[in-house]
């Protein structure tokens, strides 16, 4: 994981930018529109928030966030974001979420489940589910064309991408893209209602 937290560090000032691409305008603005029902009146636990993007929707409604991430560097522009509830950030690791206090009714993540190693799927569902009775996850669909192509692929089935900063750095990036019925083996024995969107798949997580 260090060289993905090291890609969206040195993202941080153009991390936004893929929000701009004109074919997924229809889905965001789907998205925008399912995700302030699902935290209304609720206290949010929001994990890797990156910039703020997601947070600044999920406060439309939600009573309080705890935005966190890995890199301050992200967070700092998160910070300077005016938000319309209660939101607070911290620096967290994803991976150990017991360490985070407070008591939660929803964790929300976007975009990150799809940088969680296959072999660490399960082990992380359960960490989200233990941390509230509500799970909420938004994150990518392959859409050639749209995405960044698979560089390689591992014997474990993880996938990369070889992404490219406007500085002519370039990383190799885990990004998974699972099928809805892995997901749910993954959240198994937990409840799933799967949304799918052309460019993005959302799913809410119970029990």
């Amino acid at each position: 994981m260090s060289e993905l937290a090291d890609y969206y560090r040195d993202r941080a000032a153009e991390y936004d930018a893929v929000y701009d691409k004109p074919e997924r305008q229809q889905d965001l603005a789907t998205l925008k529109e399912l995700l302030p029902p699902l935290v209304a009146g609720k206290r949010v636990l929001e994990i890797a928030a990156g910039t703020g993007y997601w947070t600044q929707v999920l406060a439309e409604s939600a009573q309080s966030i705890v935005a966190t991430d890995l890199n301050d560097e992200t967070l700092a522009i998160a910070r300077s974001r005016s938000y319309s509830s209660e939101v607070s950030f911290q620096v967290a690791d994803a991976f150990r979420l017991d360490e985070i206090a407070g008591e939660y009714d929803v964790v929300f993540t976007g975009f990150f489940w799809s940088h969680v190693l296959r072999q660490d799927t399960a082990r992380f569902a359960q960490s989200l589910v233990q941390r509230a009775e509500r799970v909420v996850l938004v994150d990518n669909k392959y859409v050639a064309g749209s995405n960044y192509p698979i560089s390689r692929t591992t014997a474990d089935g993880d996938t990369y991408q070889t992404r490219q900063l406007t500085d002519g750095r370039t990383y190799d990036v885990l990004k998974n893209f699972p099928t809805t019925e892995q997901f749910r083996a993954d959240m198994a024995p937990a409840d799933v209602t799967w949304t799918d969107l052309t460019y993005f798949w959302l799913a809410t997580v119970t029990g």
